[in-house]
C-alpha cells in the first residue's frame, strides 16, 4: 500500500496549524519562552483574521512596517497574476532585462529627489544594505582610493540581518555569538533628544557632530567609505532627530569625501508622509536603500537608488559591478511595485499618512500624562511610545513589561502592536481610517492607564 506523504493544508484547525508551526518553523527573532502561536489567515485593508476567526486591527502594517495600501488589495493580486501569465521570471543579469523592471526603475527615478537616476533591485532591505556597502567601497576603489573601506553606522540603528547589514545594525543581539562579523564598521551615538543623558548636558547635535569629527580623525578620512543611517530610527523606537542633525552631518561628510547612505527601508513610500523621508530632513544622501512599502509587502522586493555620479563610476568606462541576486529585478515583484505606487498616488496615501499622524497625536494626547509614558513620537503614520518606570529619572520600562503591554492590547482589545525593547511601536497601513485610529488610541490609553510600572504589572480592567 502506498502511503501519501502529502497532507492538505486547508480546513486545518487553529490548534493543528499551531502544532505544525511549533514542529517545523523557525521564526525570525524567535523567543524560545513564547511557545504559543498567532497564525493569520486573511486580511482586508487594516484588519486581519487569525486561524480562530478572531478579527484584529493591524497597527503594524503586516507585522513589520510593510502594508502601505493595506491587506487584500485585488489590484495587486491581479497585477501579479497578469505578470505571471505573461512572463513569470527572467534574469536581470548582464544585458538582460524585462519590461516591468525597466518601467519601475524609471518610475522610482521620477519620484526620487535630485539626480537619483539609477536603480539596482534586490529582494529586500538586508540585501539592499549589503549592496550599498559594496557600492560605497567599489566607488572609492574605482576612483583610486582602495583604502576607503570603513563604514560608519550608529547604535540603535537597524539595517538588516545578513552578515554585512547585521554588522552595521546597532543592536548587539544581532552580532551575539555569530562572529567574527564584517570588519571596519564603527558605531556612533544616535540623535535621541529624549535621552538627554547621552550628551552630557550638551546640545545633542553639537555633541554628535563633535563625536563624528573625532571618529573621522581617529580612523582617517582617507580610510572611510560611507556613513549609513535611517532618516528616523525605526527599529530603535521611532526616534526623530533634531532638525539640524542631518544637514550638519551631510556637510561634515562632504568635507571629507565620505558618502552618505540613507536606509529608507522603513521610511520610504509614504510611511512618514513623503516618498522618501531623507529629502525633507535635509539628508541629501548619495545612496538610498528601500524595500517594504515598495510593494506593500505583497511580493518581496527592494531597490537601491544611486546618484548618477556614483552609478557611472561603477558601470561606465572601466568600472565594473560584479554583484547580483537570482531574483534581482523580478518581473512579478516589479509589476506589483508599479501597481502599488499607482494605488498610493490614486488614493492620496502620502497625505493620508500625515492625517493618520494627526489623529494619533490627538488620540494619544491623554496618554502623555500617564506615569509610565515618557515620550510620544509621531512621524506620519508611525508612532513610538517610550515607556518608563519613572518619568523623572526616565528609567526605561523592562522589555518584558513592555511586551506585556503589547499582549494586553492584543488579548483584550484585538489591537496588534509591537514593543521594541521599552518602546511601543505602531506602523499601520496608510489606509487606516479615523474611526480605526480612535479605536486604537482608546485601547492604548486604557492599557497604559492600567500599567503600574513601579509594581511591574498591568492592573485588571
Amino acid at each position: 500500500m502506498t502511503i501519501s506523504t502529502t497532507r492538505p493544508t486547508h480546513n486545518l484547525s487553529a490548534a493543528e496549524l499551531e502544532t505544525l508551526d511549533r514542529r517545523h518553523l523557525i521564526h525570525p527573532h524567535q523567543r524560545s519562552q513564547r511557545t504559543f502561536r498567532r497564525v493569520m489567515v486573511r486580511g482586508e485593508r487594516s484588519t486581519v483574521w487569525d486561524a480562530t476567526g478572531r478579527e484584529l486591527l493591524d497597527l503594524l502594517g503586516g507585522g513589520i512596517w510593510v502594508a502601505q495600501v493595506g491587506h487584500g488589495r485585488r489590484e495587486l493580486a491581479e497585477a501579479a497574476s497578469r505578470q505571471m501569465s505573461e512572463l513569470a521570471h527572467y534574469t536581470g543579469f548582464f544585458e538582460f532585462a524585462n519590461d516591468k523592471t525597466v518601467l519601475l526603475a524609471d518610475r522610482l527615478a521620477s519620484l526620487a529627489p535630485d539626480d537619483f537616476n539609477r536603480v539596482f533591485f534586490t529582494c529586500g532591505g538586508s540585501e539592499g544594505v549589503d549592496t550599498a556597502i559594496k557600492v560605497a567601497r567599489l566607488f572609492h576603489h574605482h576612483r583610486g582610493q582602495p583604502d576607503r573601506n570603513w563604514i560608519l553606522a550608529r547604535h540603535y540603528g537597524y539595517h538588516g540581518a545578513t552578515y554585512g547589514s547585521g554588522t552595521a545594525t546597532g543592536i548587539p543581539d544581532m552580532q551575539h555569538a555569530v562572529g567574527p562579523n564584517l570588519p571596519h564598521i564603527e558605531k556612533l551615538m544616535p540623535p535621541y533628544p529624549y535621552r538627554k543623558e547621552f550628551y552630557g548636558g550638551q546640545d545633542p547635535t553639537d555633541f554628535l557632530l563633535a563625536e563624528l569629527e573625532q571618529t573621522i580623525t581617529r580612523i582617517g578620512p582617507e580610510n572611510i567609505a560611507a556613513m549609513i543611517g535611517e532618516p528616523i530610527l525605526g527599529g530603535g523606537g521611532v526616534v526623530i532627530p533634531p532638525e539640524d542633525y542631518w544637514p550638519r552631518v551631510r556637510q561634515l561628510l562632504s568635507t571629507h569625501g565620505i558618502l552618505l547612505i540613507a536606509d529608507e527601508v522603513i521610511t520610504a513610500f509614504g510611511r512618514t508622509g513623503a516618498w522618501f523621508d531623507s529629502a525633507p530632513r535635509g539628508m541629501r544622501p548619495d545612496i538610498m536603500v528601500t524595500a517594504k512599502g515598495i510593494t506593500s509587502g505583497y511580493v518581496p522586493l527592494g531597490a537601491v537608488l544611486l546618484r548618477e555620479e556614483i552609478a557611472s563610476v561603477l558601470t561606465d568606462g572601466e568600472g565594473s559591478f560584479f554583484h547580483g541576486y537570482t531574483y534581482s529585478g523580478h518581473p512579478v515583484g516589479c509589476a506589483v511595485g508599479l501597481a502599488n505606487l499607482d494605488l498610493m498616488e490614486q488614493e492620496g496615501l502620502l497625505s493620508q499618512s500625515l492625517a493618520i499622524g494627526d489623529w494619533f497625536r490627538a488620540g494619544l494626547a491623554p496618554a502623555s500624562s500617564l506615569p509610565a509614558v515618557g515620550d510620544i513620537r509621531v512621524a506620519g503614520a508611525t508612532v513610538g511610545i517610550e515607556l518608563v518606570t519613572d518619568q523623572e529619572t526616565r528609567e526605561p520600562l523592562s522589555p518584558d513589561l513592555a511586551l506585556a503591554v503589547a499582549d494586553e492590547l492584543y488579548d483584550t482589545h484585538g489591537v496588534i502592536t509591537r514593543n521594541y525593547a521599552h518602546v511601543l511601536v505602531l506602523s499601520p497601513p496608510l489606509v487606516l481610517t479615523e474611526q480605526e485610529t480612535d479605536r486604537a488610541t482608546s485601547a492604548i490609553v486604557d492599557v497604559l492607564g492600567r500599567l503600574d510600572a513601579k509594581a511591574g504589572k498591568i492592573n485588571p480592567r
